[in-house]
């Protein structure tokens, strides 16, 4: 029974187990043996709890939702789960034991659409860094290749679904947390637009609106069937996007009349560009095309701004910095330099050091930037560009040293130059598997749309994966 369920998606097995031909808690003990099987050589989930599991699933309590008996995973930063560890890949709250108290809405929506949590997944501490390779838990390894990062900070939830040991699992996106690491896993990866999905009751406008969270899946269809569950603002959110029109799983199969698609295949700001993504970008464009919709070079200049890094940075620290003391306040102590990695006290520093000032200017540029990119979107209806600015990242790779504390930060900008944009201004982003790589490694291209048009994106996502399918290619791992 191990590998009788890893290669069907979310939706197959929830229909499976809504006709009888396999119970819940048979698709659950699949699951956690292959996580027994697998996880000691990817080290993507790091903390379980099974026997809660076994008992949800045979329970005759269990939520007769659309995706019942549904095993999953949360990763280990924002999901809160009632009862359980929550660390955040983080020294410090490893430290302290920390189990949080509450569930977040996102996981009793989760919950309440009948999906079972087997356990946490690994992250980077505070999920600053777009590889999975916490001090507090050690590295993930990628599926397709194990000397590889399964990226970040979504890389343990990626890696575990990759692997078949699940076949979603709960992710966020600051600066492309989801996207990457569909593109290094060969998944499917959507950042919502803004405030799309609530982060209450602990959070209301998460990092300043930059982060979101979903998750990652195998399948489009799985992707739209999760939104439906997922969207929708809860009482005491701050703002709400704008309510689809339709349900997004409707979107899966629909009709797409011709659309007008830029593409974006070179450098931005002076950065470099992996030949490799160029040519999963190049193939996605003939994909297109074929498709019927109109391709052609052009992108939104604002694209190119180089203040855009650091006033993205700006925020992302004076965030850090706030976490930070939220933590040290709950747990009832000061911070020192033992309870963090290096880059993370060194980042948390220039938190805390930027004047407010600063802030507000960072912010201000920020909602303007967004408004210089919305404009092109009125003429074009979905921008393709690589999701990640280089192809491969070698664990190790995003390392800081006492005389270099980051080094690692400044190592990590090729992996998000072509997705913190798209935080910054709120809109829609997704990652398909573009491309797998002479070496057999996948290599994701990402489709952006305007405001609100998550519709737009899974219905031409939906096209793309009938015509250039990837459910067939899997990690060779048993």
């Amino acid at each position: 029974m191990l590998d009788d369920f890893q290669s069907l998606d979310a939706t197959a097995l929830a229909a499976l187990v809504r006709s009888k031909q396999v119970s819940a808690l048979e698709l659950v003990d699949a699951a956690i043996a292959r996580i027994e099987k697998l996880n000691p050589r990817l080290n993507a989930v790091i903390h379980t709890d099974f026997p809660a599991a076994r008992a949800r699933a045979a329970s005759k309590e269990l939520p007769a939702g659309p995706f019942q008996g549904v095993p999953t995973l949360i990763k280990d930063i924002s999901g809160h789960q009632a009862g359980q560890r929550h660390h955040a890949g983080s020294l410090l709250l490893k430290a302290a034991g920390y189990v949080h108290p509450t569930n977040s809405y996102l996981v009793e929506r989760l919950l309440g659409a009948g999906l079972v949590t087997l356990g946490r997944t690994n992250v980077p501490e505070f999920a600053l860094l777009p590889t999975t390779e916490p001090l507090a838990y050690g590295p993930t390894h990628n599926p397709w290749d194990l000397t590889l990062s399964s990226g970040g900070s979504s890389g343990g939830s990626a890696a575990a679904v990759a692997a078949g040991m699940v076949p979603v699992a709960h992710g966020s996106d600051g600066a492309g947390s989801i996207r990457g690491p569909a593109s290094m896993c060969g998944l499917v990866g959507l950042k919502t637009t803004r405030a799309r999905c609530s982060s209450g009751p602990a959070v209301g406008d998460p990092w300043n609106g930059l982060a979101s969270e979903f998750m990652l899946t195998r399948s489009v269809r799985d992707a739209a069937a999760l939104l439906d569950v997922l969207a929708g603002a809860m009482p005491g959110d701050p703002y709400a996007a704008p309510p689809p029109m339709r349900p997004y799983a409707s979107e899966v199969g629909a009709t797409c009349a011709p659309l007008r698609v830029g593409v974006l295949r070179g450098p931005l700001r002076g950065g470099a560009l992996d030949p490799e993504c160029v040519q999963a970008v190049d193939r996605m464009s003939r994909v297109l095309e074929q498709l019927g919709h109109h391709v052609e070079l052009s992108y939104p200049r604002a694209l190119d701004e180089t203040e855009s890094h650091m006033a993205f940075i700006g925020i992302f620290v004076a965030n850090l910095a706030r976490t930070l003391q939220l933590w040290c306040d709950r747990l009832g102590k000061e911070l020192s330099r033992e309870d963090l990695e290096l880059s993370t006290w060194t980042l948390a520093e220039y938190g805390r050091q930027l004047p407010a000032t600063r802030l507000l200017a960072a912010l201000d540029y920020m909602h303007a930037y967004g408004r210089r990119l919305a404009p092109w979107f009125t003429e074009f209806d979905l921008l393709l560009s690589p999701t990640l600015g280089a192809a491969t990242l070698s664990l190790g790779t995003l390392t800081s040293t006492p005389e270099e504390p980051m080094r690692s930060a400044m190592r990590a900008a090729p992996y998000s130059a072509y997705t913190y944009p798209w935080n910054m201004s709120g809109q829609p982003a997704i990652s398909l598997p573009g491309y797998m790589t002479p070496a057999g490694t996948p290599v994701g291209v990402q489709l952006v749309a305007a405001m609100g048009r998550e519709d737009l994106l899974l219905r031409v996502a939906a096209q793309i994966e009938v015509a250039a399918p990837w459910s067939h290619l899997r990690p060779a791992l048993d």
